[in-house]
């Protein structure tokens, strides 16, 4: 045998080279993926209060545990992406997701009680929180791994990209098939989604993640809390989009709430497209600031709008602001723990945000029952607000 054959066969096969861009599989498996997320977002809320006869604290619970499943599944997808890569992560949560649809879909069955449909469709909203947990950190911490650390900004920037066209184009899609079809074709959207995430995602690659020795999970949130307050605050005012939306338009008798997240995707992507590598450029708390500021604006009009265009104008202001948060305050998370710790880092950074869900779901819902639907986004204002105190207050002893 040769001494080319023998090279050839002893050597390990070379690490993928990284790219300039996240690779467009697991941008596109991510989007798919994310549209099981996006797709019942208006058809739950609906059903539940309509069809089923809860009330607004319910609404509100129902539509927040699914968070609280994803917050207390975040440390062990984060071990499982630091340990085994993020494609690894990625297939198990599509594989959950899928579960969760079908569970939806059994809600449809004739002749069941209110109290056993809402029972199935928490077990659904778990599972679907579960399944969101690990295919998010797995995509978004195989996204950064394809493209190398430094890039981190820019990769976080299409990842959210992706999920939020997930949801601006999965909302409508699925209150439109609630409403011409009824639930079982909303539904059936909901398990072809991660199906067809995982389809793309299997022929990817599975870039490797950073070696060395890795820090307990609970070490992990002590050196990013700050930024994932600064996330949190965010998220509050997008969980009152999700959550509330539909039954804020339905009460001024408005025609449109499926476009609510439309019009946020829409100013979210904008910004992440054009914007994008502001965070890697000119540093996170500096974009972080500004961003909290123009959320505010946008929270603000809504809970002012005299009509639909308005509000909807409110919504992607809205998603203007909210746009850069995440990568800005992650390019600064990822600062502050070892390379072998950014799945967890990320895991628990993401946490922060189904925190903000979780709490802010039935926090809104009190809010909305004792003050009417346009406080729930005074109060989104208000934490924006207080988001920029955190960023311009990190900037400053960072400075």
């Amino acid at each position: 045998m040769s001494a080319s054959v023998i090279n050839a066969t002893a050597e390990p096969k070379a690490a993928p080279t990284n790219l300039s861009r996240p690779a467009s599989g697991i941008i596109a498996a991510l989007f798919c993926g994310y549209l099981a997320v996006g797709l019942p977002l208006p058809v739950m809320p609906l059903f539940i209060h309509d069809n089923l006869g809860f009330g607004n604290l319910v609404v509100g619970l129902v539509i927040g545990i699914q968070f609280l499943a994803t917050v207390l599944s975040r440390g062990y997808a984060g071990r499982l992406t630091d340990i085994h890569g993020g494609k690894r992560s990625a297939l198990q949560g599509v594989a959950v997701s899928t579960t969760a649809g079908l569970l939806y879909l059994a809600v449809a069955m004739p002749g069941l009680s209110p109290n056993v449909s809402l029972a199935i469709v928490i077990l659904g909203r778990l599972a679907a929180g579960l399944g969101e947990s690990l295919f998010v950190t797995g995509c978004v911490s195989w996204s950064i791994a394809s493209v190398g650390p430094q890039r981190a900004g820019i990769s976080m920037a299409w990842t959210g990209t992706a999920m939020f066209a997930a949801l601006a184009i999965g909302a409508p899609i699925g209150m439109a098939l609630y409403q011409g079809y009824g639930l079982e074709a909303a539904i059936v959207a909901c398990v072809v989604a991660p199906v067809t995430a995982a389809a793309i995602a299997l022929r990817e690659i599975p870039y490797a993640t950073a070696a060395g020795p890795r820090l307990p999970f609970y070490k992990v949130i002590g050196q990013i809390w700050r930024e994932g307050a600064g996330l949190m605050l965010q998220g509050v005012g997008l969980s009152g989009l999700t959550a509330f939306a539909s039954l804020y338009f339905a009460a001024h008798h408005w025609d449109n709430a499926g476009l609510v997240m439309t019009a946020f995707g829409a100013g979210f992507i904008f910004v992440r497209i054009v914007f994008g590598s502001l965070p890697d450029r000119m540093g996170g708390y500096r974009i972080a600031l500004w961003s909290f500021v123009i959320e505010a604006i946008g929270q603000a009009i809504i809970w002012t709008a005299p009509s639909e265009a308005v509000a909807l104008g409110g919504a992607l202001v809205t998603g203007f602001g909210c746009a850069l948060v995440f990568p800005a305050l992650g390019v600064e998370a990822l600062k502050r723990v070892p390379p072998a710790n950014r799945g967890s880092a990320l895991g628990a950074f993401v946490a922060f945000l189904d925190i903000a869900y979780g709490v802010s779901g039935p926090v809104a819902g009190v809010i909305a029952g004792q003050f009417g639907y346009a406080s729930v986004y005074l109060f989104g204002a208000a934490c924006a607000l207080a988001g920029a105190t955190l960023a311009l207050m990190a900037r400053v002893s960072q400075s």
